[in-house]
């Protein structure tokens, strides 16, 4: 008889982690890729020899290959949550660029949310890295 895996916090933290991802990862390829551009800073486009919408959908597509990896490869489950953490911290500069100019992106329509949303970025990061390690 196959032995059953016991839910854990981790477990169960996991799963609405790559939820999270996938869900905001299709948010970024279709309903709110026009307005995630206004979150990528002028100076990124340069740095990357890109524009603002190949940006949008190239970090909506790591989204969702994050988040499904996460669930599908358990093996790999610390090194996927480093790259989850790695990328929280590499999309951070459009969150201050956001602020700092005031313009408004899906869901965050005000000065006050924009702020707010600067410190959502840490506890994401902790979260990507607690719930990928086993102890």
């Amino acid at each position: 008889m196959p032995r059953r895996r016991r839910l854990t916090l981790r477990s169960v933290s996991r799963g609405v982690l790559a939820l999270l991802l996938v869900a905001a990862g299709a948010g970024h390829l279709t309903w709110g890729r026009r307005g995630y551009r206004i979150v990528v800073p002028g100076w990124a486009t340069l740095l990357l020899h890109t524009d603002k919408d190949a940006i949008v959908v190239a970090s909506g597509a790591v989204e969702v290959v994050l988040g499904v990896a996460l669930v599908a490869l358990p093996a790999e489950r610390r090194r996927i949550g480093a790259a989850i953490a790695a990328f929280f911290i590499a999309v951070f500069p459009g969150n201050v660029h956001q602020w700092r100019t005031g313009r408004a992106a899906p869901g965050l329509n005000t000065d006050r949310s924009r702020f707010l949303r600067l410190f959502l970025q840490p506890p994401l990061v902790a979260w990507a890295w607690w719930a990928t390690r086993d102890r």
